[in-house]
C-alpha cells in the first residue's frame, strides 16, 4: 500500500512563507513524478508544481513560477514544496500525488495522492 503525508500546512500573513513536506512510503509502486496540487474553496484542483524522482527535473504552473520551489530529498522519499511571498489568493489545500509516469501535469495522471493540507494566507 503507497501512502502519502503532508504536512507544514497553516496560517500566514501575505508575504510570509512556508514549506510544505510530502513523505512516501508503502510499497509495490514506481513512483516517477511526485507533484503538488491545490484546490481554492469553490475552484477546481489546479496543477501547481512537479518533480521527475530519477533527475530532479521540475515543473511549474505559471502563476506559480518564481515563488514556489519543489524539491526532493536523496532518499527519494520526501518531496517538499516551499512557498514564499505568500497571496491571500494561495489560500488552499494543498495536496501531494505520486505517478508512475514522467512528465505529468494533470490529475487524472496521479496514481496515488494524500489527504491534503490547509494553507490559509490572510491579508
Amino acid at each position: 500500500q503507497v501512502q502519502l503525508v503532508e504536512s507544514g500546512g497553516g496560517l500566514v500573513q501575505a508575504g510570509g512563507s512556508l514549506t510544505l513536506s510530502c513523505a512516501l512510503s508503502g510499497r509495490a509502486f514506481r513512483t516517477r513524478m511526485m507533484g503538488w496540487f491545490r484546490q481554492a474553496p469553490g475552484k477546481e484542483r489546479e496543477f501547481v508544481a512537479a518533480i521527475a524522482w530519477s533527475d530532479a527535473s521540475t515543473t511549474y504552473a505559471d502563476s506559480v513560477k518564481g515563488r514556489f520551489t519543489i524539491s526532493k530529498d536523496n532518499t527519494r522519499t520526501t518531496s517538499y514544496l516551499q512557498i514564499h511571498s505568500l497571496k491571500p489568493e494561495d489560500t488552499a489545500v494543498y495536496s501531494c500525488a505520486a505517478s508512475s509516469r514522467v512528465g505529468v501535469s494533470r490529475w487524472h495522471e496521479y496514481d496515488y495522492w494524500g489527504q491534503g493540507t490547509q494553507v490559509t494566507v490572510s491579508s
